[in-house]
């Protein structure tokens, strides 16, 4: 990708777009065939630097695995390792991949062995602490190499203390539930979680559940408030996988379709996804959009002469998604809100200053709050805005929507985007009429 990207002011034509495979759901799935006790066919897996980093670190963990073609998307066999990596001594790279890093660093200090974990600057300030504490509780032997509460880190053998119930907090990451509830039955021990906080973002958690379940092994869910693990679990994987299509770069076609008022289709993800972003499309229909539902597309799209109606909506359960309505907001009829959004601050970039900030360059209105952001829409966008990116590929693909509002507007450092979608601007661009 070159250093920049100018998108000039376009209409659209209706369209159909094929989405790549779900980060969230490609990472875990990863992870969960890896630890199995057989062998199993992954596919629409995500081909991404966020899957890149994790397949890397399996390798360098003695998992097997074979391309069914040269299109790893067509299917991936992993072979499982029966719950105990084959490698004990490991320095992994993992990116600023925290679908990766989080889950890894909660197997590892589980099965216990000599590894370091290590990252990008940025995620060496994505705090890990509570989950490090829940997993010290639990016997784990884990070090801070640099600062305390955050990677990189080291872990040694983990000597069983006799605890069977940790607490985590909820309220900094969804990743750190995750990873306990996906780490702790490799102990074959029953296991009590607890959480503390509000749990933020749980149809992430929903997500992880339902994995765990189509490997074996079933987690009691109280309330999202405790989580009990059986005793004697094993990972047993079925013998194919397919990825759901990814809801969260669903947002951007779904909102082009509102933009633009010109039916967009996505496809590989429906009524039935088990991913809690889909929410975004009834979001976008109760401020404007038309939204047809089916088993595998949802569309969106919306009548010339209805507006686009300000909203003021609590964005917990769409973390990733909401971003995109922050770009949305610049066409409504008045000021907008997104708020509970604490976890912004803590993910590839400070997302709530990042977005405040490249809001401002295409002339909106913005106030920034601690765990909130409010967007007042300008009366004419500026033109000829460049917009920084942070290397947040989410930050890249919400900007470019602003040339359906008739702006040209400049992307910094496009290639970002590898992170989850290498291919979005190509897509973006077969859109236009």
């Amino acid at each position: 990708m070159p250093s920049f990207l100018r998108l000039t002011p376009r209409r659209l034509k209706p369209s159909t777009v094929a989405l790549p495979g779900s980060k969230s759901i490609s990472n875990r799935t990863l992870l969960l065939a890896a630890l199995s006790d057989n062998a199993c066919i992954i596919r629409s897996l995500l081909q991404s630097d966020d899957t890149a980093r994790m397949l890397e670190a399996l390798a360098a963990l003695g998992i097997r695995t074979e391309a069914l073609s040269e299109n790893l998307s067509d299917g991936l066999k992993v072979h499982g390792c029966g719950g105990r990596f084959p490698v004990g001594e490991a320095d992994l790279f993992l990116g600023n991949a925290g679908t990766a890093f989080r889950p890894l660093t909660a197997a590892l200090a589980v099965l216990g062995g000599r590894y370091t974990l290590r990252g990008i600057p940025r995620m060496h300030e994505r705090p890990i602490g509570d989950l490090v504490d829940a997993l010290r509780c639990a016997g784990a032997d884990i070090r801070y190499l640099e600062n305390s509460g955050y990677p990189p880190l080291a872990i040694g053998r983990r000597h069983d203390n006799g605890t069977r119930s940790v607490t985590v907090n909820g309220s900094v990451s969804s990743q750190f539930l995750t990873a306990l509830l996906m780490a702790l039955p490799l102990t074959g021990e029953a296991f009590e979680i607890r959480v503390s906080g509000e749990l933020i973002s749980k149809p992430y958690i929903d997500i992880t559940l339902n994995l765990m379940v189509q490997f074996g092994v079933h987690v009691e869910n109280s309330a999202y408030q405790t989580f009990r693990l059986p005793a004697a679990a094993r990972y047993h994987a079925p013998a194919a996988v397919n990825v759901e299509g990814d809801a969260s770069s669903a947002s951007y076609f779904l909102a082009a379709g509102l933009l633009s008022g010109c039916p967009i289709r996505v496809t590989g993800i429906g009524r039935n996804a088990v991913q809690g972003d889909t929410a975004f499309a009834a979001e976008l229909e109760k401020i404007g959009a038309d939204i047809v539902w089916g088993d595998n597309f949802i569309e969106a799209s919306r009548p010339a002469n209805r507006p686009i109606r300000a909203f003021d909506i609590d964005a917990n359960h769409i973390p990733d998604a909401a971003m995109t309505l922050a770009v949305v907001a610049l066409a409504a009829d008045s000021p907008c809100t997104i708020r509970n959004i604490a976890s912004w601050r803590v993910k590839e970039t400070d997302r709530i200053a990042a977005m405040a900030a490249e809001l401002r360059k295409v002339g909106a209105g913005v106030e920034e709050m601690p765990d909130a952001i409010r967007i007042t829409p300008p009366a004419a966008l500026t033109p000829d805005a460049v917009i920084d990116t942070y290397d947040d590929h989410r930050i890249a693909m919400c900007f470019s929507l602003v040339s359906l509002l008739g702006a040209p507007i400049t992307i910094n450092d496009p290639g970002c985007v590898a992170k989850t979608f290498p291919e979005y601007f190509q897509v973006f661009e077969s859109l236009k009429a």
